[in-house]
């Protein structure tokens, strides 16, 4: 059976630590699966606000963003009290949005816990539907293009 493979970049744009809280754990006793896209989306909230946006559903008026698709690639596990460093990269630029890809290192153990990438997309809130990415979104994220 094929597996996923997500390929990084050696370069990051945005990095925070987030700790494993005792409600990420799952019956294992470790990092739960779902918890770990729950991390993704804090650092991706922490990201947007570092740039300067409200929030990720309100980048330029009523134009956010939403995460068309996701896919993880789980590397190790962690635990309760963990410290991750989740490092993000953009790429796949195109009309609508881009790809983030998400790098996910024990800052204890210095081992890689998983890799990820989420699609994202802009949508324009007040109708409802896909909207070009924002000019302002492109020159903060892609800002050598």
């Amino acid at each position: 059976m094929a597996r996923i493979h997500i390929d990084l970049p050696e370069k990051f744009i945005f990095s925070t630590d987030l700790p494993v809280r005792v409600s990420d754990l799952n019956y294992g006793n470790h990092l739960g699966n779902d918890s770990i896209l729950t991390l993704m989306q804090e650092a991706r909230a922490l990201f947007y606000k570092q740039l300067g946006f409200v929030s990720e559903v309100q980048i330029d008026g009523s134009i956010g963003q939403v995460v068309a698709d996701a896919a993880l690639v789980y590397k190790a596990e962690a635990f309760f009290g963990d410290i991750l460093r989740i490092e993000l990269a953009a790429a796949n630029s195109h009309k609508f949005g881009f790809d983030l890809l998400y790098k996910i290192t024990s800052t204890g153990s210095g081992k890689e816990i998983a890799r990820g990438k989420t699609g994202i997309v802009c949508f324009d809130y007040s109708i409802r539907k896909l909207a070009p990415m924002p000019e302002t979104l492109r020159q903060k994220v892609f800002p050598s293009k």
